[in-house]
């Protein structure tokens, strides 16, 4: 009597976590490929100072696109973030222009020490570029940089960057290389949305700029909050409420006179929506900025709670926790 072999088992599909959806564009949404990469490459061809520099990141912080093109000024330190920026603070003492990255939650954490006093207090030229700022990776509080903000502001001669798309990053770049001192800019990686050029915007140093206007709300943004509030504006447009978008690219220096002006008129709900804690941050600077100038505006914040937050898809976290065009347009009406 014969018996049948046992089949041999399918092999199981393997499953990506929802963590690994990492893309903050919407489905169809115009996208940039690596607009920081290419745009240091660019610029890198008329100026021979610049060098590129990382701690094992380079293919996820898209200066990978610069290594390409310019190998022998490209330098690969490791898995030692400290050392990236102790080597950054040394070729910027030569007369180099270094641009730094890695994850800002490595800068913010781990390098800090390092950027203040290698860096910041030496007023060295030293651009750090870092990538997953606030809540832009779904892994959890080891990757996610909610508070890289609230870290740097309190550091002197430190600029604070936090760009909204792929125009702002490409139009940043040789922004930066050009100030004369230290600046962090939070850095949106990959295929990054395209939204500014609909508001024939150009990015300035220090310069907070009105996207769009409105009679009931001031809703002053930044980074990706910025691109979110925009949608969410025109959401509310349609129950006819009246949004203007103020973009604050710069967080330090901020452009408190263009703020004040704005938040004084008309007796609109002032909110600031940022990808980032509410403690430390935009909302706080905004806020501060206000009371001393003498404005008490109903005054509302528009951003991530202060605890750490969770693992997961990057669509389910932002509604979660309240940074997606729907919960944002979702809160305005509420406090309206």
């Amino acid at each position: 009597m014969s018996h049948a072999q046992p089949t041999a088992a399918a092999p199981k599909k393997r499953l990506t976590t929802s963590a690994m959806i990492a893309s903050i564009a919407a489905p169809g949404q115009r996208t940039t490929p690596a607009p920081f990469g290419n745009a240091l490459v660019a610029l890198a061809g008329s100026n021979p100072d610049i060098v590129g520099l990382t701690a094992d990141l380079a293919k996820y912080t898209d200066l990978h696109v610069f290594a390409k093109a310019f190998p022998d000024r490209f330098y690969q330190m490791g898995m030692a973030e400290q050392l990236l920026m102790a080597a950054a603070a040394g070729l910027a003492r030569e007369g180099a222009l270094p641009f730094v990255t890695t994850y800002a939650v490595f800068a913010a954490r781990r390098a800090y020490d390092f950027i203040c006093m290698a860096i910041a207090e030496e007023k060295l030229n030293v651009k750090i570029v870092c990538a997953l700022p606030g809540l832009t990776s779904g892994y959890g509080p080891s990757h996610q940089a909610t508070e890289d903000i609230a870290i740097f502001r309190g550091m002197p001669n430190l600029t604070i960057i936090d760009p909204a798309d792929a125009l702002e990053i490409e139009q940043a770049v040789p922004a930066i290389a050009a100030h004369d001192g230290p600046v962090y800019m939070r850095l949106l990686r990959g295929n990054v949305p395209l939204v500014l050029d609909e508001y024939g915007y150009r990015f300035e140093i220090g310069k907070a700029k009105a996207l769009r206007g409105g009679n009931d709300v001031l809703l002053v943004a930044t980074g990706l909050a910025t691109m979110r509030a925009l949608q969410a504006a025109e959401m509310l447009e349609k129950d006819k409420i009246g949004v203007e978008v103020l973009h604050a690219a710069t967080i330090k220096p901020l452009d408190l006179d263009t703020i004040i002006a704005a938040a004084g008129k008309g007796g609109r709900l002032v909110v600031v929506a940022e990808n980032h804690t509410v403690v430390g941050g935009l909302g706080e600077a905004v806020a501060a900025g206000l009371l001393r100038a003498g404005i008490a505006p109903r005054f509302r914040q528009i951003g991530l709670p202060d605890e750490f937050l969770a693992a997961g898809a990057l669509p389910t976290l932002h509604d979660r926790y309240g940074i997606s065009a729907e919960a944002m347009a979702r809160q305005i009406r509420a406090w309206l």
